[in-house]
């Protein structure tokens, strides 16, 4: 395949080629995020995905691809966007809530086996999934952990949903961070990198970034990302994180896992270099589906 940077596989190395994992990457190379994952199994209380083209921050695309037309999409982003080397996908929903990424991901490496597949997921269904995801090509995976005890996260999420249940209250919260701690030692396990976002919420979490750090670094993950509250949802009319407190956090964080500075707040069908002109719109110019399949 011509298209796109040329990446062996036998010389796969995400530190100089992905923009969501490197600082030397993050203004050279691109990504393209596909917007296949409608669902999602967990509610968080600062989470509100939309369907839109105006807003730049996670959870929100134009609307939903169907598995059929990933692989065009993935040729006129590379045409666009010669400098892409990643293909993600990261929502709008959950990626690993339905099925729908896996298959594409197995699509794409089978026609785009060059590129990077990176996979973002709030790492409830990691550990059923995490062999099959890395047989599908993804060797980078994006982990969201919001706190490693129960009592702090259960003023994060409101909900999950679990084997077909929906579970509440500190045995939600259990549940998931016991199963986003394994999810991440077992994929890195397998050969992929790992990298971990934790949303930096005032008076709830923000002191406790140093344990969090310290037990995805336990648990394997490659390096940190703190990302500021977007106040929304039930958080809008929280304070959100002053540069003060996101600078100390990061200091927290910086003693146990390295910690990456440049996250951009990317839309689920973001398109082509992070902090330049994004390509989404003329990417996706046609009506796309904005329906929950899951």
């Amino acid at each position: 395949m011509a298209l796109g940077k040329e990446i062996k596989k036998d010389d796969f190395k995400v530190s100089r080629l992905h923009p969501c994992f490197s600082a030397k990457a993050h203004n050279k190379y691109g990504r393209l995020h596909l917007p296949v994952s409608p669902s999602c199994n967990i509610q968080c209380r600062f989470c509100v995905r939309s369907f839109n083209k105006t807003e730049e921050r996670p959870g929100v695309a134009a609307g939903i691809l169907k598995i059929s037309e990933t692989l065009d999409i993935v040729k006129k982003a590379l045409n666009l966007c010669p400098e892409i080397t990643v293909v993600g996908i990261a929502g709008p929903g959950d990626s690993l809530a339905t099925d729908d990424a896996i298959e594409v991901f197995e699509l794409i490496d089978k026609n785009f086996p060059k590129l990077i597949k990176c996979l973002s997921t709030n790492g409830l269904l990691l550990v059923q999934k995490a062999k099959r995801l890395y047989e599908a090509g993804v060797k980078t995976i994006t982990v969201t952990v919001n706190a490693v005890n129960a009592k702090i996260l259960d003023k994060i999420i409101s909900y999950i949903i679990w084997n077909g249940t929906k579970i509440s209250g500190v045995e939600a919260s259990e549940i998931l961070i016991k199963n986003q701690i394994e999810g991440i030692k077992k994929i890195k396990n397998l050969g992929a990198a790992v990298k971990v976002n934790t949303v930096l919420i005032p008076n709830v979490n923000d002191t406790h970034i140093s344990e969090i750090a310290k037990a995805v670094k336990d648990a394997g993950a490659d390096k940190y990302n703190i990302i500021p509250l977007i106040a929304q949802g039930e958080f809008k009319n929280a304070k959100v994180p002053s540069c003060d407190l996101l600078s100390d956090a990061r200091k927290a964080a910086q003693q146990f896992i390295e910690v990456f500075y440049h996250c951009k707040h990317c839309r689920a069908d973001a398109c082509g270099i992070p902090g330049k002109d994004d390509l989404s719109s003329k990417l996706y110019d046609k009506q796309m589906e904005t329906f929950s399949h899951g």
